[in-house]
């Protein structure tokens, strides 16, 4: 009797191991096309597990792939999913060959997200989007997104840490070692932060996007600061 009471609360002990290490959110990869028109292919993670956070997460990735479709003011988008996004993508392409029949140029949009860190308390993602509409080239943009893993909302980049003025001074320093600043830089002598910080398993990424601070020829500007650097400033760990 004493050993089947012992399986028992072993047993319980296990479970309870289990369910506490069992994420709260887990992703697959869904893809958006439309088979008629080969232009656009959308191909982002989707949140699933607890629906609160994953509708969260997923309402947030959602309307930024909505907004990179959109042609024209962002400030004008109607469309209320990903699927009536490209619809109205591929209108916009019918009514500008209408419009511009000996145009050779073919528009083209690609949007591909990727997770680029995952632990119980906060969860990075990047979305890559590709859009060419006929220009001399393309606009390459990526996004950063950090989630509150729960509770699935966005976290501000001033929310990542918890002395933001040592942090501004860390980076600064880390990117005049890794980058030529002085030949590249719109002002060499004015250091900003990216619009894009986020986690990465090798520690905190910061990207500029083209244009962001340097001209087109530089393109994307990237750099990580090491966990083993940064984690005395971060207000949600990362792996070391």
């Amino acid at each position: 009797m004493y050993l089947k009471r012992c399986i028992y609360i072993l047993c319980c002990c296990l479970s309870f191991i289990a369910c506490k290490e069992e994420p709260l959110i887990t992703f697959k990869e869904v893809n958006f096309s439309d088979g008629d028109s080969p232009m656009v292919e959308v191909n982002i993670p989707m949140a699933e597990g607890n629906k609160t956070i994953a509708n969260a997460i997923n309402s947030s990735i959602e309307k930024s792939v909505i907004a990179d479709l959109q042609i024209g003011e962002v400030d004008t988008v109607s469309f209320h999913s990903i699927k009536e996004s490209i619809n109205g993508f591929n209108k916009e392409f019918e009514a500008f060959q209408h419009d511009f029949p000996d145009s050779a140029y073919p528009w083209e949009a690609q949007i591909d997200g990727d997770i680029m860190y995952q632990s119980e308390n906060i969860i990075s993602i990047a979305l890559t989007s590709y859009m060419n509409t006929g220009g001399a080239h393309g606009n390459l943009t990526i996004t950063f997104f950090n989630f509150n893993a729960q509770t699935g909302k966005i976290i501000s980049n001033s929310d990542l840490f918890n002395d933001k003025d040592a942090f501004y001074k860390l980076a600064k320093a880390y990117f005049q070692k890794q980058v030529d600043y002085k030949k590249i830089l719109f002002d060499p002598e004015k250091f900003v932060l990216p619009s894009n910080i986020g986690y990465s398993e090798k520690g905190i990424t910061l990207l500029y996007n083209t244009y962001e601070i340097a001209p087109y020829s530089t393109g994307v500007i990237e750099f990580t600061i090491p966990y083993d650097e940064v984690n005395s400033l971060l207000v949600f760990d990362g792996v070391q």
